[in-house]
């Protein structure tokens, strides 16, 4: 076998392989300059980001630790190596060298993800003392057969009973709709089938700065569904389309729980696949759901949606006598 050699990543000199890397094994492609500003933005709880390289100084692979901005105690991690360079030794070591600086560092617990439809990663995490945390499918539609008609019926109804369909765009994008925006996002976020239970933001600050601040928020695209007789927001429609891609995302649709059973979701969603359409002017839009999230998979099948490849979300313990999170 021909040796390895670890050192640690050059943001000038490697990202750009990474970044290759990175679009080839996870589900949303990336480029050299996102990933340095990414790097950049984190660079205070980036733990480890070593390349393992073969006697040629060919990139064989990568780790990358980062701590999680909610628990000291916890770090995710990237573990990347060349599909045909698996099975060498690689990501062996790429591991352990990730390991031994989590544990340096205090850290108790790794997480990571890959595709669902990698049974070489999932193998390699069994193999490691890994366990499945969650399961998340992709799903994706093409606009170009997709007919929104037989769903305008129910869009107007709602608008009758009092319902505003809008978006942040449209309300000015301002401060306090930021922060109601927030809000919505946090409590219909955690109150997903299938949630894990921890908050994807940490304050409002970090969702204005991670979402609002990102060069892929477009409020146009933030679509909204608000009770016009209180004032009460009450549903959402986040999409986008990231830089370099053909397709537009849905990030999230989401109903406050007091509100559900009335097609919100279905109807505030119709409003942002048309988004996708005639203003991204794309013909495909993608999403991922929490496979326990059958309310909104139904929806998305309803609508004419393909499943495609999700992740799994692993988890360890590095204090065996710790209960999992």
């Amino acid at each position: 076998m021909s040796p390895i050699t670890l050192r640690p990543a050059e943001p000038e000199n490697d990202f750009a392989r990474l970044a290759a890397l990175f679009t080839l094994e996870q589900d949303e492609p990336t480029s050299e300059p996102a990933l340095k500003q990414d790097y950049e933005d984190h660079k205070d709880r980036i733990l480890r980001l070593m390349v393992a390289e073969d006697e040629r100084g060919e990139l064989l692979g990568f780790n990358w630790l980062t701590r999680s901005r909610s628990d000291e105690t916890l770090a995710n991690c990237y573990l990347i190596v060349r599909p045909e360079r698996r099975g060498q030794g690689a990501g062996h070591n790429l591991y352990q060298d990730l390991e031994q600086a989590a544990g340096a560092a205090g850290i108790k617990q790794l997480r990571f993800s890959f595709r669902d439809n990698d049974p070489r990663s999932r193998a390699f995490a069994d193999r490691h003392g890994f366990a499945e945390r969650s399961h998340t499918i992709g799903m994706t539609l093409d606009l170009e057969t997709f007919d929104e008609r037989p769903y305008l019926g129910r869009l107007a109804a709602l608008q009758a009973e009092g319902f505003q369909f809008t978006s942040m765009g449209a309300l000015g994008n301002t401060e306090e709709a930021q922060r109601r925006l927030y809000a919505l996002n946090d409590m219909t976020d955690l109150d997903t089938p299938g949630s894990n239970g921890e908050h994807a933001w940490s304050s409002f600050d970090d969702f204005q700065k991670r979402v609002c601040g990102s060069d892929w928020y477009r409020p146009d695209g933030q679509m909204l569904v608000i009770e016009a007789a209180t004032g009460t927001w009450v549903a959402l429609s986040a999409i986008t389309r990231f830089a370099g891609v053909d397709y537009a995302y849905n990030l999230h649709t989401g109903v406050d729980r007091r509100y559900r059973g009335r097609k919100l979701a279905q109807s505030v969603k119709i409003l942002a696949l048309r988004y996708a359409r005639e203003v991204l002017k794309v013909k495909t839009v993608n999403t991922h759901h929490s496979s326990q999230n059958e309310p909104m998979i139904a929806i998305d099948n309803k609508f004419g949606y393909l499943r495609t490849p999700g992740l799994f979300s692993m988890g360890k313990l590095l204090n065996p006598t710790e209960s999992a999170g």
